[in-house]
């Protein structure tokens, strides 16, 4: 539990300004027109010309992205045919810090920010949380189902157990 001078809203909007979050999502690819290269000159008689509907690809790959409250911080997609594994999100691990060395570089020194990952195995993995620590790096995860009501109640909106 916070202690009762660090639960004004001044903390919190510091504090949450600090982290870094990621995720990963699926991308399709795609060659669907959009609307303005398709666009026609049509007379008010003619019949208005017939848009593809759009289908989902064979052809997919993995994006992962880390950000915070300012925007984007790192991005990469997995190359094919890899599996995101303790040992792979290592590397990007590793590719993260240079991207917040590079993009928030006052952070960085200061090691003034937080990563928030997800409980996903390769995430928590015990090579991934060594690696964390000679860089001095706060890594933050989200608290399981059964706790996060009180999780809720004492960070986000301070009220007493």
């Amino acid at each position: 539990m916070l202690p009762r001078h660090h639960r004004d809203g001044r903390f919190r909007q510091t504090f949450f300004n600090k982290i870094i979050t990621g995720d990963e999502t699926w991308c399709f690819a795609c060659d669907a027109e959009t609307k303005r290269p398709s666009s026609k000159w049509v007379g008010e008689t003619s019949p208005r010309p017939k848009k593809l509907k759009f289908r989902r690809s064979r052809i997919k790959t993995m994006l992962i992205i880390f950000f915070d409250s300012h925007g984007v911080v790192h991005k990469e997609f997995v190359p094919e045919g890899k599996t995101v594994n303790a040992e792979f999100y290592k590397g990007v691990m590793d590719r993260l810090l240079k991207g917040i060395q590079r993009v928030r570089p006052a952070a960085f020194c200061a090691r003034d920010f937080f990563l928030l990952h997800d409980n996903v195995p390769a995430h928590r993995a015990a090579s991934v949380c060594q690696f964390f620590t000679p860089k001095n790096v706060t890594t933050l995860y989200p608290p399981s189902p059964r706790t996060l009501h009180i999780y809720l109640r004492r960070i986000i909106f301070c009220s007493p157990s």
